[in-house]
């Protein structure tokens, strides 16, 4: 075969690669792109905007038709009352799930537990009386938290009894309706306070309590500490919660480089089947992207099946 050829030939294979994912969600039936997955995938608004339009009501409509049965929706606590209840009237409608929100602590990083300041702690209380309402309206059960950044000029002992004994207030608060705030380790930066799932699970065991439990975002951990199956395993006990993203880039799965075949595969083969947020970008934009992403999704589900 001439050089010129051969480089056609590959190029058409490549291509032919590529858009594989695509021309089979475009020849599998309605039917069965549509049946719902064997996880309980949760998308976040915007993810399907080009096909559902920007209001988050018929953005929901859209992902139940798609098979999906539950939605994350980090914001929620700011939105309008009169909104919050429609969102909790159409999940109720559908059967579908409300996955995680935020709890409101004045933000992620200065405003941190580790600190031990009374004014922090209170900000934090507040946010998690409020969580209860936002249950409520929304019909779901999960918050997440995140400490805040390290408080350097104190010993790390002291920030991690600083981190529990507010946490332990807060989980007074929450159990009796059986609300629980899901610890989230992160990537994002070094000055964050949580950084691993071995530290989150010895907070989670230190609170002891039902209502104090570790979110384990594959992506973060990917990038925090790797070793996914078997960190996964230690910390099973207080892992109530998981989410998801590709990394490099996150975006949807199989575009970086976690199997997220054989991830799924462990925990719906040791039981899970709670929400599993998909925070996480499109590696496409527009309608080609979102059906990349439903596709991405039905590829890696199937080996559940």
């Amino acid at each position: 075969m001439k050089r010129s050829q051969f480089i056609r030939s590959t190029l058409l294979a490549a291509g032919t690669v590529a858009s594989g994912r695509l021309d089979a969600f475009a020849r599998t039936g309605k039917e069965q792109q549509d049946k719902p997955f064997n996880l309980n995938y949760g998308p976040h608004q915007g993810q399907f905007e080009h096909h559902a339009g920007k209001d988050i009501i018929d953005q929901i409509r859209f992902a139940y038709e798609r098979g999906f049965r539950s939605i994350e929706d980090n914001g929620f606590s700011g939105r309008p009352l009169q909104e919050q209840t429609r969102i909790g009237e159409t999940l109720a409608k559908l059967g579908m799930t409300m996955g995680v929100f935020v709890l409101d602590k004045g933000g992620n990083g200065a405003n941190t537990l580790a600190a031990g300041k009374q004014e922090h702690v209170d900000i934090f209380l507040k946010g998690c009386r409020q969580a209860v309402e936002l249950a409520k309206r929304s019909g779901g059960s999960f918050t997440t938290v995140v400490p805040g950044d390290f408080a350097r000029h104190l010993p790390l002992d002291i920030q991690t009894a600083h981190v529990i004994e507010a946490l332990r207030r807060g989980a007074e608060i929450l159990e009796p309706h059986g609300i629980v705030m899901v610890l989230e380790p992160l990537s994002d930066t070094p000055d964050l306070f949580l950084r691993t799932s071995s530290q989150t699970y010895l907070i989670c065991r230190s609170v002891n309590s039902p209502s104090c439990k570790i979110l384990y975002d594959i992506y973060h951990m990917q990038r925090n500490e790797g070793d996914l199956i078997s960190n996964i395993d230690r910390c099973w006990e207080e892992i109530a919660y998981f989410q998801v993203g590709d990394n490099p880039g996150r975006n949807e799965p199989t575009t970086g480089e976690i199997n997220y075949r054989n991830v799924f595969r462990h925990i719906y083969n040791k039981g899970y089947r709670g929400v599993i947020g998909m925070e996480h970008g499109k590696s496409t934009d527009g309608k080609v992207g979102e059906q990349k992403l439903i596709a991405a999704y039905r590829e890696v589900d199937n080996f559940l099946s």
